[in-house]
């Protein structure tokens, strides 16, 4: 929930600032930061961000074509909720993706340095810990593509990064405050070790079980 006491904060001036603000209010979104079903102005998400309503109405068009939120003549924007149906298909195709991908990368790593992606799971653990969902929804996104780079495969890393933006994580901020996202965040070390041992088999089991939290608790209801 974007809110006073919290928003989702103002932005730097590394990218263009339409870039920015699409990518803050999409990862505020996936993370049901900006919750469903409720209406957004661009002026108020504008306040919030610390920059003049254009840059957001037009990350909001942006992300309209994308179906994450649905405009509303002289009201706002509403987001949209993911309905059950859909999470199940965005989740399977994730699934018959990213399952034998990464089992392909754990065969292929053997010498590679993998030092960021350990990084990236030490940041994984701590933004878990600190409760800070979009950071950790980029964290894990870097995690998983920078895994997948190993394949050399341009096209399965946009249609990842696609899909992957397409879901919606409404139980992180729960699981965060129950203490229970950090065991998530862990399974990313888990990964890692799996990978180094080049052991195949494992990571796609751990691949399946990961991608079992999109269908679950991520989602705000019980895992199948």
């Amino acid at each position: 929930m974007v809110d006073a006491e919290r928003g989702v904060g103002a932005l730097g001036e590394r990218r263009s600032l339409r870039a920015q603000v699409e990518e803050r209010l999409r990862l505020a979104m996936v993370a049901g930061e900006l919750e469903p079903g409720r209406i957004y102005s661009a002026p108020k998400l504008a306040e919030q961000l610390g920059v003049s309503p254009t840059p957001v109405r037009e990350a909001m068009m942006e992300l309209a074509g994308e179906g994450f939120v649905e405009p509303l003549r002289h009201r706002g924007y509403r987001v949209v909720e993911l309905d059950e149906a859909t999470l199940a298909e965005v989740t399977e195709v994730r699934a018959l993706l990213e399952v034998p991908a990464h089992g392909r990368a754990a065969e292929l790593a053997a010498g590679r340095s993998l030092d960021r992606l350990r990084s990236l799971a030490e940041e994984l653990m701590e933004t878990a810990s600190a409760g800070e969902l979009e950071r950790f929804i980029s964290a894990d996104m870097e995690f998983h593509l920078g895994l997948l780079e190993i394949l050399d495969n341009r096209v399965l890393l946009e249609e990842v990064r696609r899909l992957r933006r397409r879901t919606r994580l409404y139980g992180l901020r729960a699981m965060a405050e129950a203490g229970t996202l950090a065991a998530t965040a862990r399974e990313h070390h888990e990964l890692l070790d799996h990978v180094e041992a080049g052991d195949r088999a494992a990571v796609e089991s751990l691949m399946r079980r990961h991608l079992g939290h999109v269908r679950g608790v991520w989602a705000g209801r019980s895992e199948d």
